[in-house]
């Protein structure tokens, strides 16, 4: 959702970085001279293989896949490689692997770039053996088979093509509006039992929350979550008995490495209609802008269910936290929020509200599920409920008023409480300083008992 950044070549490339060049230079790698000092210590060059014809410049012509993810970059007539997520320029293989690896995996040190980039579907480390054969035919081919069995490695010999594992994956946020099942009882699988990937799982298995520190991690980011946003949230999960999405605005901040949620933005539209999605999706693009807010996140709901991330959801959380971090040079977190209005586990009224983020597998298992963990979040109590929340509250009403799922809030939630009642009570734990918001709620409410 962020503007792209201006295009600037990008020059660390970690470890594995080229150099340029010069004419001369590159005369002498075609002649052999000198073949032992300058081979080792600088490489071939993309500009290299272009000038010899290997390789040609074009539009989307090389690829990174990663731990599932796919970038696709534009070789450049001078060699370099244009990011097309960005429009970024990079000076070799290695800086924008580098770059792109650091988004999936902030751990990540170096790039490996001419085993992980391919060119037309083919290892940039094999034109380079290529140009040796032709050019320096005596020369030692373990110093390029290094690099690729260093990246068979890292990404496992027996991993899942990317292309396989990107075949149904979402290009953007609004495709979370997918078609899920009705809510039913679910037991959750603890992580540590999942395994690899396996095509025959079931995507809704729910999956327990790890801690940071139970996998030696510490949480990378402070969370703070304005009290309007849960009311508003909390409000919209209520509505029906199916799945709803919406997104999370608000700010990050670069120096103290808060992440603000001020505002959350519910999509009126029906899980599985992706026509209406796109213009709902446009619609909040065009709020958050006027706010002067960023997209940080998304929520989705778990009417019957444990608010707990299916296989599906970590995905679609995975999917989410690297297209906000490919949206400008720094690291940028996205939150996802799960809440449980009406599972029967819930303790008392309240919903159970869960923010969750995904940590990639280790690069050693790349075909394992991402690790879905506990985010700790401080909760801001607003001074009073904004016109702006009460106007999309009463929006909702008027959405769900004929919808032929929503909660019809006459019946019993239990034998001693109704569907109102839980409402009232789960709204309640969101409340802002000001006490005279429960009066303004109370028209709230009436439009809804007039729905039934």
């Amino acid at each position: 959702m962020e503007p792209p950044c201006s295009p600037q070549a990008v020059e660390d490339g970690g470890e594995e970085d080229e150099e340029e060049l010069s004419g001369g230079e590159e005369s002498d790698l075609r002649s052999g001279s000198g073949r032992g000092s300058l081979l080792t210590r600088r490489g071939i060059t993309l500009r290299v293989l272009l000038k010899d014809g290997l390789v040609e410049p074009g539009d989307g012509a090389l690829t990174i896949h990663y731990l599932g993810k796919k970038f696709v970059g534009d070789l450049l007539n001078d060699g370099k490689i244009r990011w097309v997520e960005t429009g970024q320029i990079f000076n070799s293989p290695s800086a924008w692997a580098t770059h792109c690896k650091r988004l999936v995996n902030p751990a990540k040190k170096s790039g490996c770039g001419w085993a992980s980039v391919r060119y037309r579907g083919q290892k940039l480390v094999q034109y380079k053996t290529s140009w040796l054969h032709k050019y320096q035919p005596s020369a030692d081919m373990s110093l390029v088979s290094e690099e690729e069995d260093e990246e068979d490695e890292e990404e496992g010999k027996t991993a899942v093509p990317a292309e396989e594992k990107n075949k149904n994956a979402k290009p953007g946020l609004h495709d979370i509006m997918v078609a899920r099942r009705t809510d039913r009882e679910r037991i959750p699988v603890r992580y540590g039992n999942l395994g690899a990937r396996d095509p025959t799982r079931d995507p809704h298995t729910l999956v327990e929350l790890s801690a940071f520190s139970a996998i030696n991690r510490f949480q990378p980011f402070n969370v703070a979550v304005s009290s309007n946003v849960l009311l508003l949230m909390d409000f919209h999960c209520h509505l029906t008995t199916s799945e709803v999405v919406g997104y999370l605005g608000g700010r990050w901040d670069t120096t103290t490495q808060l992440l603000t949620v001020l505002r959350a933005f519910p999509c009126r539209t029906r899980l599985g209609d992706k026509q209406s999605a796109s213009a709902v999706e446009e619609e909040i693009c065009q709020n958050l802008f006027m706010r002067g807010l960023s997209l940080v996140g998304w929520y989705h709901s778990h009417p019957r269910g444990p608010a707990l991330p299916s296989l599906q959801d970590i995905d679609s959380q995975m999917d989410h936290q690297l297209r906000l971090q490919g949206s400008n040079n720094g690291f940028q977190p996205c939150l996802g929020i799960i809440c449980g209005p009406y599972y029967h586990g819930n303790q008392g009224v309240a919903s159970t509200i869960t923010p969750f983020w995904v940590v990639p597998p280790p690069e050693q298992r790349p075909n394992d599920y991402g690790i879905p963990v506990a985010v700790e979040v401080t909760y801001v109590q607003d001074n009073f409920l904004t016109s702006d929340v009460l106007n999309e509250m009463m929006l909702l009403v008027d959405y769900y008023r004929t919808a032929p799922d929503i909660v019809q809030f006459n019946q019993y939630w239990c034998p001693d409480t109704t569907m109102m009642d839980k409402i009232k009570g789960s709204l309640s734990g969101h409340a802002p300083k000001d006490q005279a918001y429960s009066q303004i709620l109370e028209h709230v409410y009436s439009q809804l008992s007039i729905t039934q």
